[in-house]
């Protein structure tokens, strides 16, 4: 069972990786290890699918589970996955049912061989494209959009010359988020939306080529990141060409739209992403808040691990000192038992505890990432009260959750949100704290110094129409 109580975080949708070794190594535990550095952006399911390019054309082997990629694949599975091109994912449902069908890479057999796709977003448009294969004879094995994207490249792949034309037709019927990793017989490719909402980069060791959602993953396995997938761009992997780039097929947006979700919550500290440091997006955060909502306190702490940061960037601007208030099981993964009925109320506590020592008699500034349905923040702050906190100020390093998100973050629906409907004193009551104060929308561009970003969960505005039926539990069982 998901822990959606006890851990009220908005989740991402997934992961992808894909590996391409030009001097012909296996490139399954390369992947392996990728996947485990992006384990933060999906924990429901994984898989790992190869091609040997010397052997015939089209064999693919692959593996899939559900949960963790260590429970998923173990050396002896890894050792049967032999190739040299190769893609990977790992995935949190955001649309489509949590099942074993619905993991990724998808490979797909067709009349010009065969695609391993893995893919990270969620489009809007999914429903129409799905109802539209429907009608001329397709037949889906999976509930995600995913699969509506594979097909349309296969049937893009008939008329055109080469596999990166098709995923470029493809892509003009797309609309929204994603992020694409392709195994062709003989080629990777990587293909970003044109508003970029989801990242992807470009990683090289020796001969060895790599596509990753994040470039912690490059690090993980000793790659020197070469660049970002630019929003629009497909790229192409080969022996024959190197890396080849296009963005020929590309529709022109207003205006590019990064889900600013990645540098608040999702992307690891460590990674850059088009370039900005998510670490130093953090601290950025942390300091504005002390800017904009200073309060006298003796300690200011982060909720491990995501709000760290922000309350490293709250400290450094205050003069407060930074200290840790909670201890983290780290041996309790994102799944378990929960607790009985009678003992919910203990389910926070088997993942974090306070420390009395740290903020006995003190008044504390605690930082979190967000609060969602607010089922969580007030439970931490009881806890800080309960270790014998005198007063626990509660900051939070970004704006008020208002609307639902469509591109592949589960921000559920208007209703389900704590600050929908509330005032912040309203929220704060709710949540218990002594003063409450959120990061102003208008600094989320400054946190990642003008990139382009979306707002749409804080705003309602959203850089794409969203669909007028709501997709994202679309063709759930």
């Amino acid at each position: 069972m998901v822990w959606e109580e006890a851990e009220d975080k908005v989740r991402e949708e997934c992961g992808v990786f894909g590996a391409y070794d030009f001097e012909g190594g296996d490139v399954a535990s390369t992947i392996y290890y990728g996947l485990l550095a992006l384990q933060h952006r999906g924990q429901e399911s994984c898989g790992i699918a190869v091609s040997d390019t010397a052997g015939p054309k089209g064999r693919v082997l692959a593996g899939k589970d559900m949960g963790l990629v260590n429970e998923a694949f173990t050396p002896e599975k890894l050792e049967k996955l032999k190739g040299d091109i190769g893609v990977g994912h790992v995935r949190y449902s955001t649309a489509g049912s949590s099942t074993r069908e619905n993991a990724q890479p998808l490979v797909l057999n067709y009349v010009k061989g065969t695609l391993g796709l893995a893919h990270n977003g969620n489009l809007v448009n999914a429903p129409m494209l799905r109802r539209e294969l429907e009608y001329t004879g397709a037949i889906f094995q999976t509930t995600i959009d995913s699969e509506v994207i594979a097909y349309h490249i296969a049937r893009e792949r008939l008329n055109s010359s080469t596999v990166e034309e098709a995923v470029g037709r493809a892509m003009k019927k797309l609309q929204g988020a994603y992020s694409l990793v392709i195994m062709s017989p003989r080629k990777l490719i990587g293909a970003r939306d044109p508003y970029g909402f989801r990242p992807l980069c470009i990683g090289k060791r020796d001969q060895t080529w790599f596509l990753a959602s994040e470039s912690c993953a490059l690090d993980t396995i000793g790659a020197e990141f070469v660049r970002d997938v630019l929003p629009g761009e497909i790229v192409t992997i080969s022996p024959e060409k190197g890396l080849v780039s296009d963005r020929s097929h590309c529709l022109p947006v207003p205006k590019e739209a990064r889900c600013v979700f990645e540098y608040i919550y999702f992307a690891r500290p460590d990674s850059y992403l088009d370039g900005m440091s998510v670490y130093d997006s953090r601290i950025l955060a942390g300091k504005y808040l002390a800017l904009d909502s200073p309060v006298e306190a003796d300690l200011v702490v982060g909720v491990p691990e995501s709000g760290n940061c922000a309350a490293l960037g709250y400290s450094l601007q205050s003069g407060i000192p930074y200290g840790t208030a909670f201890v983290k099981n780290t041996y309790v993964g994102r799944t378990f038992i929960k607790p009985r009925q009678k003992m919910r109320e203990s389910s926070v506590q088997v993942k974090l505890n306070a420390i009395r020592e740290a903020v006995e008699g003190k008044r504390i500034i605690m930082i979190d990432d967000s609060i969602v349905r607010g089922t969580t923040s007030d439970r931490i702050v009881h806890m800080l009260r309960e270790a014998g906190a005198k007063e626990v100020h509660m900051r939070v390093s970004s704006p008020p959750f208002l609307w639902p998100c469509y591109f592949g973050t589960d921000v559920p629906a208007r209703e389900q949100l704590l600050a929908y409907g509330r005032s912040l004193e309203e929220i704060r009551r709710v949540i218990g704290s002594d003063t409450l104060a959120y990061l102003r929308e208008e600094r989320l561009d400054q946190i990642v110094k003008g990139l382009g970003i979306c707002k749409g969960c804080f705003t309602g505005r959203y850089p794409i129409e969203p669909p007028e039926e709501d997709i994202r539990g679309e063709f759930e069982a």
